[in-house]
């Protein structure tokens, strides 16, 4: 995992690719502690869990993609469940 900034707020993420469409991303510090999006959405009466994601961290991670910073590991073999090795 490759660690990410926002550019917006600073939050700072833990991030993984395992596909073009596949993101994973662990967050460092309570998401509504650390992130103007998650803490506005929530004092709205949104719980954190429904929240997918915030634009800006998505943009950050995007950028950090098209940049190279974090790579896509579609490389990685990985194991198929039921399937024999």
């Amino acid at each position: 995992m490759k660690e990410v900034s926002c550019a917006s707020c600073g939050n700072r993420v833990m991030v993984e690719k395992y596909s073009p469409t596949h993101t994973s991303v662990q967050w460092l510090d309570d998401a509504e502690a650390s992130c103007p999006e998650f803490a506005r959405r929530s004092a709205l009466g949104e719980p954190s869990a429904s929240i997918p994601t915030c634009p800006a961290l998505k943009s950050s991670i995007e950028a950090a993609v098209r940049k190279g910073l974090v790579e896509t590991d579609s490389l990685r073999s990985y194991p198929v469940p039921g399937q024999l090795v």
